[in-house]
């Protein structure tokens, strides 16, 4: 069914409005992982609830409990979850979205401040952090509350919000959250639910809209290496001394090699190759490798050959290194030998793997690799956080409405645990449907 005309006339006239109200998001800097920060995304998730309450939606902000974060013991920011509609002849489905967002920096490369939403009005493209990860999709839902309530049309559906501020730091509380919540049944904010829509994903490219009925996992570790007791200089110390830096960066190097080929032993046990069915998918969707280097800013694709990239991209685990912590940078040439170095990396997985399991053999392997180093350094790791994959049935009714406006469905390289604790808890089928391009620039 398509939309009513009197609801595309009114989001046609209102773009600039509309835009305004995903610029103020944008202007919260509700990075979840930085401790300074949290009083932003506390702010977020009262901001947010305050526009769900404009349009109708019964809402409550619900504690999560606490978190240990750079040495403190801070509140977890709560969940905003609401409803709309009761009526038992419509269908009730749940909308999950996150209001944090990762670290950004001018220095990281942007060309804008990241907090302060450039629009460019040649090409239609909107630059700043969260525009499409996550701020900008749960603005599309906004938006269609708001035209429903100012035109006086009645939702099509019943609908329930499930909106979190942790997504970017592992989900923290919210799983026990949603387990509780399924539990109380009808009593709860989830009972009667019928089915969930995510909008935290993208396309495959920047022309072509798809669903989205699989996500890898992911476990993510932080490598700390120590040796002296204060950082030392080098002109003194070097070569006197074993070197943490050192160290962690021939541990690093044991991980993955240039071409993606992750070395821990183990790691891809029980996975099959793909059928030739499945490689006729491959070769059937509208991508090409132009489209991933595109996408990256630069001619780096693995390979030249169409399949083993989408492969690469979404059915093959990864391993990928995010940066060293504790040593110098910026400018100058400051010639420290740091104390304690952290490596940060993270594995995307697929099914079979299950993130314990593969903890136990990343941490084995870098346990192994570390003593034939033979440094009087020592290693700890840190376990951060980690999600199971997940795979839906995508010929349930709920894709196949979707379907109906949308021609690809793809599987995702990307990671929302989330996604899978609703399936469990709820029992019901979870929908990912991209709101973002595959050029977007998400992180």
């Amino acid at each position: 069914m398509a939309a009513p005309q009197k609801f595309l006339n009114f989001i046609d006239s209102n773009v600039p409005k509309l835009i305004d109200r995903l610029a103020e998001a944008v202007a919260i800097p509700s990075i979840s992982g930085d401790a300074s920060r949290r009083q932003d995304v506390y702010k977020m998730g009262s901001w947010l609830e305050a526009q769900l309450n404009k349009f109708g939606v019964k809402t409550e902000a619900i504690p999560l409990g606490q978190e240990h974060i750079e040495g403190q013991v801070l509140e977890l920011p709560p969940a905003i979850v609401g409803r709309i509609g009761e009526d038992p002849k419509k269908k009730t489905i749940l909308i999950y979205g996150h209001f944090d967002v990762q670290p950004a920096n001018v220095s990281d490369g942007w060309n804008t401040d990241p907090f302060k939403m450039h629009f460019d009005k040649e090409s239609g493209r909107m630059y700043g952090r969260g525009t499409t990860d996550d701020k900008g999709p749960i603005m599309g839902w906004l938006n269609v509350l708001e035209a429903h309530h100012s035109l006086g049309i009645e939702l099509p559906v019943n609908m329930r919000f499930c909106f979190e501020g942790m997504e970017e730091s592992g989900s923290e509380g919210l799983d026990e959250f949603i387990g509780t919540e399924a539990k109380k049944g009808n009593d709860g904010w989830f009972g009667g639910v019928d089915c969930v829509c995510i909008s935290d994903n993208y396309w495959l490219n920047d022309r072509t809209p798809a669903l989205t009925y699989g996500l890898r996992g992911l476990t993510y570790f932080n490598v700390l290496v120590s040796g002296p007791g204060a950082d030392l200089h080098s002109g003194i110390f070097g070569g006197a001394v074993y070197e943490p830096m050192t160290a962690l960066i021939a541990l690093m190097g044991k991980l993955v090699t240039q071409d993606g080929q992750i070395l821990i032993p183990g790691v891809y046990d029980g996975i099959k190759p793909a059928a030739s069915d499945e490689l006729e998918i491959y070769e059937k969707l509208d991508y090409s490798v132009q489209d991933l280097e595109a996408s990256a800013g630069g001619k780096i694709a693995i390979s030249d050959d169409k399949s083993t990239v989408l492969m690469a991209r979404m059915r093959n685990p990864s391993l990928s290194l995010h940066g060293i912590e504790g040593a110098f940078s910026g400018v100058g040439a400051k010639t420290v030998i740091p104390a304690t170095v952290g490596g940060k990396f993270s594995l995307r997985l697929v099914p079979p793997q299950q993130p314990d399991d593969i903890r136990a053999k990343v941490e084995r392997y870098l346990e192994a690799e570390f003593a034939k180093l033979n440094t009087k350094c020592t290693m700890k790791i840190e376990y951060l956080h980690g999600g199971i994959p997940w795979v839906a049935d995508h010929r349930h009714w709920n894709y196949q409405a979707a379907k109906n406006a949308t021609e690809r469905r793809t599987s995702s390289g990307g990671s929302i645990p989330v996604t899978l604790t609703f399936a469990e808890n709820l029992g019901v089928n979870v929908l990912l449907l991209p709101m973002g391009r595959g050029d977007d620039g998400a992180q």
